[in-house]
């Protein structure tokens, strides 16, 4: 996925198992940041720092969701442990990732695994990213797509 494509329709479960698809979204912003596992430390401070600005967001008509191939109960304990506020959805079976071409073959000490690329988009009204986010660092890493929404926003 790059700049300026559409984003490919879904629908995943939250934390509550309820169906939740990119079209309830339709004519916001969103961040949709893709992240590997629940409760793991870069994954737990990215949801956190999320969390801790969306209001932020949302005063500029931006919702923040997050989707890892965990499902709904451990988002739902995930959520409560870090007093989390922002959509968290599951694809266990990966389609979503796959789709979006986030689930590839990593490097780990030398041992090689299937994984999520830590990934974020910012979506503008229309469906489309308007900036992707590979590889993410999570440090600082909310600001800064904070300040990318600002910017577009303005111009």
């Amino acid at each position: 996925m790059e700049n300026g494509q559409k984003l490919k329709p879904f629908c995943l479960p939250d934390a509550e198992n309820r169906e939740i698809c990119l079209k309830d979204f339709s004519g916001k912003w969103i961040v949709l940041y893709f992240y590997p596992k629940d409760n793991t430390s870069g994954c737990t401070q990215e949801a956190v720092d999320f969390s801790l600005m969306e209001k932020k967001f949302a005063e500029k008509g931006c919702v923040i969701i997050g989707i890892s191939p965990d499902r709904p109960v451990s988002h739902q304990k995930f959520m409560k442990k870090h007093s989390l506020t922002i959509h968290l959805l599951s694809d266990p079976e990966k389609k979503i990732l796959e789709e979006y071409g986030l689930w590839q073959k990593k490097k780990m000490y030398g041992k090689e695994y299937f994984g999520v690329i830590r990934t974020t988009y910012l979506v503008d009204p229309s469906g489309k990213a308007v900036h992707v986010w590979d590889n993410v660092k999570v440090p600082g890493h909310s600001q800064e797509v904070f300040r990318k929404l600002i910017s577009l926003q303005e111009n």
